[in-house]
């Protein structure tokens, strides 16, 4: 592949560097105030709607659907979109000012992808419009849901209308005062073949029987204002018309819509780190301990010097799994995103504890986004998939592959 960012995606970046600087980076420490006084946990930060209106007038908004819907989108590639994804990551809450964090991109892809004209008249194009946000509801806290045909929620059909019962946890954006729409995976059948009996329908927060029974905090932190919920669903009624492309169909859209929300990830993660590391340069440039500066100690030398290997490791394996995705579609690119997300989570958390350590009590307490970071990097070994099954699948693919070249020579 051509490593080369195109002359849209480089002018972007300058745009989007610029704004960050002008705009997020000085409010940074605002933003993070606000939100951990109990009293605004969920409620968003005043000059929110002002910072996105901005951002479109400067035209970064959208920026993340890869293919062009109307004006609403920017209509990047993936490859196009890596680095913007990474100055975004570079502060936890800036990706919504562009209309760009999660799970609005994924759901936003579902309803581009697999959603009918209706659908996406009633709920696509507010999102796209950054009117509303919405919630994503998989994961269930009485099985494994790192293996999704585990999941026990029903979508029952009563005459016009499907009923949905279950439990749901880490239900991301479902804490939001915005979340208008979240999307839930159950099963309509649990007697089909067992990657058949997943579906995914659409259902208004508003619906009756719609219950949250708490957020849920990440090492105490709880990504305020969209959170993380703990939800039941009680009987809850929605018409026909919400199911997303027909009964049987969730596993295939769970798969759709997870490669990209995986490599968006792994976009973000490089950003985190890369500041990180700049932050422990800085660090190390003023602090002076035992009559010299960090910065003349080979140890530290060497820690920085490591840091900056597996960040540029990461980010070309990141831009090589775009790159593939771009090219040759999510399934072809499959042992590429596997491996990323490996990587980058793990990567992320080294780099990050190394200027955690180098910050000293500073990199554990509320003046830096180290310690958040640290939460969300290790958050991110789970979410989308846990490293295990990752590793599994592989490990399994390569091992068809190389096998069957064996056996061809026999």
């Amino acid at each position: 592949m051509d490593f080369e960012y195109s002359k849209r995606s480089k002018e972007l970046q300058q745009r989007l560097s610029l704004f960050m600087e002008q705009h997020i980076f000085p409010v940074e420490q605002e933003v993070y105030a606000f939100h951990a006084n109990p009293d605004n946990r969920w409620k968003k930060w005043p000059g929110l709607e002002n910072l996105k209106e901005k951002a479109r007038e400067a035209g970064l908004w959208n920026l993340f659907l890869p293919k062009d819907y109307g004006s609403l989108s920017a209509g990047l590639t993936n490859l196009e979109y890596a680095p913007l994804a990474a100055l975004m990551g570079r502060v936890i809450w800036a990706s919504e000012v562009f209309n760009c964090s999660a799970p609005d991109t994924g759901n936003m892809e579902v309803l581009a992808k697999y959603g009918d004209d209706a659908q996406q008249q009633k709920w696509l194009l507010p999102l796209m419009n950054g009117e509303i946000r919405s919630a994503f509801l998989m994961t269930e806290p009485e099985v494994a849901s790192s293996d999704a045909t585990n999941i026990e929620t029903s979508i029952r059909l009563e005459g016009d209308s499907y009923v949905i019962n279950g439990r749901k946890w880490w239900s991301s954006g479902g804490m939001d005062p915005n979340c208008k729409i979240a999307i839930v995976m159950g099963k309509t059948d649990f007697d089909a073949p067992r990657h058949q009996q997943q579906s995914m329908i659409l259902v208004p927060m508003d619906t009756p029987g719609v219950n949250i029974i708490r957020p849920l905090s990440v090492f105490g932190f709880y990504d305020s204002p969209e959170g993380h919920a703990e939800i039941v669903l009680d009987n809850v009624r929605v018409p026909k018309g919400n199911l997303l492309l027909g009964e049987g169909r969730g596993f295939e859209i769970a798969q759709g819509r997870l490669g990209p929300g995986r490599i968006h990830h792994c976009m973000r993660l490089t950003g985190m780190a890369q500041r990180a590391l700049e932050m422990m340069a800085l660090r190390v440039s003023e602090r002076v301990a035992f009559g010299r500066k960090f910065k003349d100690f080979s140890s530290i030398r060497q820690e920085i010097a490591l840091s900056q290997c597996e960040v540029e490791q990461a980010r070309l394996l990141t831009l090589s799994a775009a790159d593939k995705m771009d090219k040759k579609g999510n399934k072809e690119a499959k042992e590429l995103i596997a491996m990323i997300k490996i990587i980058a989570p793990k990567m992320a958390l080294q780099v990050i504890d190394r200027a955690i350590q180098i910050h000293g009590g500073k990199g554990v307490g509320p003046d830096t986004p180290l310690a958040h970071y640290f939460a969300a990097a290790r958050m991110l070994r789970l979410a989308d998939g846990p490293d295990e099954v990752h590793l599994y699948q592989l490990g399994k693919m390569i091992i068809a592959k190389h096998s069957s070249k064996t056996d061809e020579n026999e």
